[in-house]
Parts: C-alpha cells; sequence; structure tokens
C-alpha cells in the first residue's frame, strides 16, 4: 500500500513542502542580501542584482524540482521494497532533487553574470 511506502511518502511530503517553500518565495522574496531566508550561496550574495535574480530563478526551479519530486513518488504504487531500502531510495530522491536544484541555479546565475 503506498501510502505506509517510503517511497511514497518521503518524495510526495518534500515535494510538496518544496512546492509551498517555492510559491513562499516567489510572493514574498527577500528583498535584502541575507543569512536567513532565500537562495543563498556566494554566488547569489555577490551584488543586490544577482540576489534578485537568484531568488526569483531559484523559487521557480523550486515549484518545478518540487512537482517532479511528488511525482516520483509515484513509483511507490509499482514498488515495494522493504522499510529500509524505501527510506534509502526515498531519501536518495530528495538528496538528487537538491543537488539537481543548486546545479541549475549557479549555471543561472553564471549566465547572467
Amino acid at each position: 500500500m503506498p501510502s505506509t511506502n517510503l517511497i511514497f511518502i518521503i518524495p510526495v511530503s518534500t515535494g510538496l513542502i518544496f512546492i509551498i517553500s517555492g510559491f513562499i518565495m516567489l510572493i514574498f522574496p527577500p528583498q535584502k542580501i541575507n543569512n536567513l531566508y532565500g537562495y543563498r550561496s556566494p554566488s547569489s550574495k555577490r551584488n543586490q542584482e544577482t540576489w534578485d535574480f537568484a531568488q526569483k530563478y531559484s523559487s521557480k526551479e523550486l515549484i518545478k524540482l518540487g512537482g517532479l519530486l511528488a511525482l516520483s513518488g509515484l513509483l511507490g504504487f509499482i514498488y515495494h521494497p522493504v522499510r529500509d531500502t524505501a527510506m534509502i531510495i526515498g531519501l536518495a530522491l530528495v538528496i538528487l532533487t537538491v543537488i539537481i536544484l543548486i546545479i541549475r541555479v549557479e549555471s543561472a546565475i553564471k549566465k547572467n553574470l
């Protein structure tokens, strides 16, 4: 049953959190460079123009990748491994999504400079 399969629970719940966070950042972007809220990396903090671009771009990417992550949870309907394996796969999907997010945003920042 997918509702107890961690391959379903982890990506779907995390994907929804990513989508909600992306919409919040898109609607209420951090206005000034800070260390608390927003997409924060050395390249995004370079100057205010780069900061503003990084916030807008990362929020859109967070929404897109959150949707893909949530959709990947549908794998839980097909594949039913033991709990530990399911947890590893679910967490690997989340980590992979975060890595892709960072690579895409950092590449876009470099192109925008």
